[in-house]
């Protein structure tokens, strides 16, 4: 019954969680276009906020804000459940598909109850890996209670499904990964170098003081602690104070994204240090991070804890060697020697020795950056993966039926 309403034109009702838009709005970007013209009706759910209405509009699809908090709140979190539960039983979904972990209990948790049929939820990245103690304790029974809750737990790579079965948090027949990981694929059509004129990577050079003679580094993220910016600074200094006794005073180090003081704030000696160099650039938020690859050499991701980085993938695309963090979701997109470079976490010394690297051995890193987009194009094509995402919703929702 199930396959002929969908023959018919009959949609198939898609509720897409996450704590914030900003998820929906650069995350998972395209992705609801794609299911609202390929037979369901979707409806994305978040924070208010007006990123939420833009995605809305954006994307084609109806939009529902319900607030919800990053931080551990059990009034507000009760408060946002509540929401949820009531819009899940206005709606009546066929699906609810969560993202991010806050919107991962509150959603599974109220479509269990509501008797939403399926119940997915994407695992992209975990707090507690980084976290001791109580707090630690917490946060898996958080992550526990979602996969109870949910009919199939969707890791991005498959180095989170290892943890998160390992941990004993679900059994692996509940967990699967789909094509190579990943939340969203990347579009290398969009993300290719040949997408950004002469014109505009010249006007951001001259915007930024950048000469044609600098080596570029770069970080896109979140300026924060656990993505490894403090060990970054440090290794930065040191390679280029060893660069200058070379005679060579060309190295930059190009910082995209925002500072999160709240949560996971940087030491103040790593503030005070990009404060007073010049050769730390800092950009803030960007919409579109393109022409930022255009004008670098090589993305440095030294990060704690990741799913599945979009990042490594958008500069891999844009034809940048990466050097990253050997966790999961980076050691999975980076081979050793072959597009890039991994380093073992929190290790300057390591960072110091492949940032010399890089920035000295050029034909290598010409090599690594050659690689870097045809092993992208090869294994994480957007499109490839939203089908394989559409192809899991129909296959769960058929599976429940003849149950």
């Amino acid at each position: 019954m199930l396959l002929k309403g969908i023959m018919q034109g009959n949609k198939i009702k898609l509720l897409r969680t996450t704590t914030v838009p900003m998820s929906l709005n650069v995350l998972l970007k395209g992705q609801f276009r794609f299911f609202n013209d390929n037979g369901f009706e979707v409806t994305c759910v978040s924070s208010k906020s007006p990123e939420l209405f833009a995605v809305g509009f954006r994307e084609g699809v109806n939009v529902k804000a319900i607030n919800m908090t990053r931080k551990i709140s059990p009034f507000l979190d009760f408060i946002s459940f509540l929401r949820m539960f009531r819009l899940i039983l206005e709606i009546r979904p066929d699906i609810v598909h969560s993202h991010t972990p806050k919107a991962g209990i509150v959603s599974m948790l109220a479509a269990k109850l509501a008797g939403v049929p399926v119940r997915l939820h994407t695992v992209a990245g975990l707090p507690l890996m980084e976290s001791n103690g109580g707090i630690r304790l917490l946060l898996k029974v958080v992550e526990f209670v979602t996969y109870l809750c949910c009919t199939k737990v969707l890791p991005n790579s498959f180095g989170l499904q290892d943890f998160i079965i390992k941990e004993g948090l679900v059994a692996r027949d509940k967990t699967k990964v789909l094509g190579n990981g990943s939340s969203n694929g990347i579009d290398t059509e969009f993300y290719s170098i040949s997408s950004i004129s002469s014109v505009t990577i010249g006007l951001i050079k001259d915007n930024l003081g950048i000469c044609e003679s600098d080596f570029v580094f770069v970080f896109v993220g979140r300026l924060v602690k656990d993505k490894g910016i403090n060990e970054l600074v440090d290794a930065f200094l040191i390679v280029r104070k060893s660069i200058n006794s070379c005679a060579m005073n060309n190295l930059k180090l190009l910082l995209v994204g925002p500072f999160e003081k709240e949560l996971d704030p940087l030491s103040e000696q790593t503030l005070r240090r990009i404060k007073e160099n010049n050769s730390i650039i800092l950009t803030g938020y960007v919409s579109d991070v393109r022409p930022y690859f255009a004008i670098s050499d090589c993305l440095v991701f030294p990060s704690y804890r990741e799913g599945f980085p979009n990042v490594v993938l958008q500069a891999g695309a844009m034809g940048l060697p990466a050097i990253v963090s050997d966790i999961n979701g980076c050691n999975e997109i980076i081979t050793d020697g072959l597009n890039g470079f991994v380093i073992s976490p929190k290790d300057v010394n390591a960072l110091v020795l492949a940032m010399k690297r890089m920035s000295f051995e050029y034909k290598l890193k010409i090599e690594l950056g050659l690689t870097a987009r045809s092993m992208v194009k090869e294994r994480y094509e957007q499109n490839v993966l939203w089908s394989l995402q559409k192809a899991e919703y129909i296959n769960n929702l058929m599976s429940t039926k003849r149950n």
